[in-house]
């Protein structure tokens, strides 16, 4: 584990993966301060959850791609993307904005076959059929999982969980049994409500 200096947080009800793009709106005066800096210094942003008041403990730093826009009273659009994940040691809150000292982290080593990979990218493309979307997945994209979970319409709860996890392995069998657990619900709902409309009639 290595240690940094104090990394700026952007506390947001959301969960953001390494390598997933990340789109902001930055309105807030102490957001507008902390992005010019990081723009300036050409430094990472934390992303963590907040949830009801607190910080979760994990959170995925964060790199400007660009800014979009800027606008004349200083609120801007940005590109961002999920870098790396990262453990608050310590929150510091001498700034108008939240910092923390992080200890960054990585996956412990483990080992995906090709048939488990193949076979969880089935069920997410399967998955997005049955709500009738169309979706295609990068096959050798870094971390699959994330790049799968980054799609989900799932609660933030569950994504935490997956950010949280440090084998590859383990994310993808969960997202396995996510992906059979929850495919035959869909497809069982979209009956009932097939079914709920074609009743009623009157012949």
């Amino acid at each position: 584990m290595n240690f940094v200096p104090l990394l700026p947080l952007f506390p947001l009800e959301i969960v953001v993966f390494p390598g997933a793009p990340l789109p902001l709106h930055i309105f807030e005066p102490r957001y507008k301060e902390m992005i010019g800096e990081c723009l300036s210094e050409n430094r990472p942003f934390g992303m963590v959850r907040a949830k009801e008041n607190a910080l979760s403990a994990i959170g995925c730093s964060a790199r400007i791609i660009n800014v979009i826009k800027k606008y004349e009273d200083g609120r801007m659009d940005i590109s961002a993307e999920g870098a790396q994940r990262f453990e608050i040691i310590q929150v510091n809150q001498e700034r108008s904005f939240l910092q923390a000292e992080v200890s960054f982290f990585d996956d412990e080593p483990s080992i995906v076959g090709k048939s488990a990979a193949d076979t969880v990218i089935q069920l997410h493309e399967q998955l997005f059929a049955v709500m009738g979307q169309t979706i295609e997945v990068e096959r050798d994209a870094a971390y699959l999982s994330f790049r799968l979970a980054q799609d989900l319409p799932v609660d933030l709860d569950f994504k935490q969980s997956l950010l949280e996890m440090k084998s590859e392995s383990e994310r993808i069998e969960i997202l396995t049994e996510y992906y059979r657990a929850t495919i035959p619900k869909i497809e069982n709902s979209l009956r009932v409500r097939q079914r709920a409309s074609g009743n009623g009639h009157v012949h």
